[in-house]
């Protein structure tokens, strides 16, 4: 006789999220991660619904995405995307009705993003989860994932502060390729995709110093990222940035001299965050900031 967990799991549906998903996929997300985050007396990620459904219209309808949304006697359920866009593909977010906990729809969409990395060939996935849900990071773990840096969710004023030696402009398409070239020398890899989109919207930015770019961000916000050869250009493009977009940003507490820094600069910690990882990682040789999605 089947488990109760294997007669639920079938009776779940996963297939391919559609832009018109958005408006009830992301009332699901507002209301999963309010949920949980009150619960542990943490600010939600998401101020409205209409935030969240925003930002899922946008992924459901872009072609870097593959967006999937769980269905339970044809009433979704939850969803979750796979940032295509670079190398190593991102995962989130990752959402479920808090009406439909336990029921293994977080497992079938989790199985079904990392499936399609490996359909694609990708050399790894990476994600970002909140330190105090124990539940994702048990089951992450199981699906193959590995904590690989601590990090501090922070917010505050932006700390308006220029280094001296360095200047920071927005970035440009002919920068394209020496950010990536960065990005490879940090990490091993490139986020080439995910920084094209940012510098067609024009949202990130670049740190120079002697004509040669030391650093770059592909925006100073939740699904932002940034890249360094050192502390030092990481905190030129934090000071120079007017603000933190959106919840914030993310940084590792294991970089003792920047994290020191944003505290002494006015940042406050929100709460704490795990990036985790299968397939390929590299020790980053040089500082960074991650994106909720890694």
């Amino acid at each position: 006789m089947p488990s109760a967990a294997s007669v639920l799991s079938s009776e779940i549906q996963i297939r391919r999220a559609r832009a018109e998903d958005a408006p009830e996929c992301g009332r699901i997300c507002y209301e999963a991660f309010s949920t949980i985050s009150r619960q542990h007396n943490f600010p939600p990620d998401f101020p409205a619904p209409e935030i969240s459904i925003g930002l899922l219209k946008e992924m459901f309808s872009h072609p870097g995405f593959y967006c999937v949304v769980a269905e339970e006697e044809g009433k979704i359920v939850g969803s979750n995307c796979l940032d295509e866009r670079n190398p190593i593909a991102g995962i989130g977010p990752i959402t479920v009705d808090p009406s439909s906990q336990n029921r293994q729809s977080g497992r079938r969409l989790m199985q079904a993003v990392m499936d399609r990395a490996e359909e694609r060939g990708f050399a790894g996935t990476r994600l970002v989860q909140a330190a105090f849900h124990n539940r994702t990071m048990a089951l992450y773990t199981k699906l193959g994932f590995a904590v690989r840096e601590p990090l501090a969710w922070m917010q505050g004023p932006a700390p308006r502060k220029t280094l001296g030696g360095y200047k920071v402009r927005k970035a440009e398409a002919k920068d394209l390729e020496a950010c990536n070239a960065l990005c490879l020398e940090v990490h091993g890899h490139n986020r080439a995709g995910e920084l094209q989109d940012s510098i067609t919207r024009g949202a990130a930015i670049i740190a120079e110093r002697d004509g040669v770019i030391r650093g770059y961000a592909s925006g100073m916000a939740f699904f932002g990222h940034a890249t360094a050869a050192r502390n030092e250009a990481l905190q030129a493009l934090l000071g120079a940035a007017e603000a933190f977009e959106g919840p914030g940003i993310l940084v590792p507490t294991r970089n003792k001299e920047l994290f020191e820094w944003c505290l002494e600069n006015g940042l406050r910690i929100v709460q704490p965050m795990t990036l985790m990882s299968t397939g390929l990682y590299n020790e980053p040789a040089g500082a960074f900031l991650p994106s909720i999605l890694y």
